[in-house]
C-alpha cells in the first residue's frame, strides 16, 4: 500500500483533485505546473469510447505521469468495460487509487479486492443514475467512493444537483457502519457549488475545466477551496 496515504486528517478540511482530462493535451505536465502546487491529488479520468462516448488517457499517461511527479498522490478513474480487464494494465502505472464503475463490472468486490492486493487503494463510483443501494455490499471493501456529478464522458457539463442526495445517504452509511472510505465528487465542480459539496460530506472534490480553463489556474483552485473551506464539512464527514 501506498505510504502517502489518502491526505484527509482530522480537521476541517477537503482535498482538491485537478482532472488532467481538461488540461493541455499537448502539455499536460506544464499544465499541472500552472496550478502552482495549489491541489492535493492529481485525477487521470480514462475512458474507453465504450462504456463513455469518448477517448481519452490509456496507462502510458498514467506511468509518464509517476515518473515525473513521484510523490504525487495520483487518482484513476477508469471508465471503462469490462473493468477488471483494466486493472493490472493500469495499477503496472503504480498510481495510488484506482476506482472502477459499479455499472462497468459483474464482480466489484473481486475487482475491488483485487485492487488492493497490487498494493494500490480500492475505488467504487456510480453514475448520476445509479442508487447508492446497488453498492452498498462492497463499501467495506472501498477505501473511496466516487459520485458523478454528470453523465460521464465530457468536460465542461453542467452538475446534476439530486446526487447530493447519494452524497449524503453515503455520509449516513459510513457513520452507521463505521466505515472509513473517503467521498469524491466529480463533474461539475467549481466554485459556486463547491461549499454545497462539502458541506454535504464530500471529501474530494475533482474540477477539471474549473481549474484547467482558466487564464489563471492557480487562482481558480484557490477560489474552489476557499469556497469549500468557508462552508466546512456536514455531521458525519470525514474531514
Amino acid at each position: 500500500m501506498s505510504s502517502r496515504g489518502l491526505g484527509l486528517k482530522n480537521e476541517k478540511r477537503f482535498l482538491l483533485a485537478p482532472s488532467i482530462l481538461s488540461a493541455d493535451p499537448l502539455a499536460i505536465d506544464d499544465s499541472i505546473d500552472r496550478i502552482r502546487g495549489e491541489f492535493d491529488w492529481i485525477h487521470v479520468d480514462v475512458m474507453d469510447g465504450h462504456f463513455v462516448p469518448n477517448l481519452s488517457f490509456g496507462p502510458s499517461v498514467a506511468r509518464a505521469l509517476r515518473a515525473r511527479r513521484p510523490d504525487a498522490f495520483i487518482d484513476v478513474h477508469i471508465m471503462v468495460e469490462p473493468a477488471e480487464g483494466f486493472i493490472d494494465m493500469f495499477a503496472a502505472a503504480r498510481p495510488d487509487l484506482i476506482t472502477l464503475h459499479a455499472e462497468a463490472t459483474s464482480h466489484a468486490n473481486m475487482a475491488l479486492s483485487r485492487i488492493r492486493s497490487l498494493g494500490i487503494r480500492p475505488g467504487i463510483s456510480i453514475n448520476p443514475g445509479t442508487p447508492v443501494c446497488l453498492i452498498e455490499p462492497v463499501l467495506p471493501l472501498a477505501d473511496l467512493v466516487l459520485v458523478m456529478g454528470v453523465n460521464p464522458g465530457f468536460g465542461g457539463q453542467k452538475f446534476i444537483p439530486e446526487v447530493l442526495l447519494k452524497v449524503r445517504d453515503l455520509v449516513r452509511f459510513r457513520a452507521v457502519h463505521d466505515l472509513g472510505f473517503l467521498i469524491e465528487m466529480d463533474g461539475g465542480v467549481g466554485v459556486e457549488n463547491a461549499g454545497d459539496l462539502v458541506s454535504s460530506g464530500c471529501d474530494v472534490l475533482v474540477a477539471g475545466s474549473a481549474i484547467f480553463g482558466d487564464d489563471d489556474p492557480a487562482e481558480a483552485a484557490k477560489r474552489i477551496r476557499k469556497k469549500a473551506e468557508a462552508c466546512g464539512p456536514s455531521n458525519g464527514s470525514r474531514a
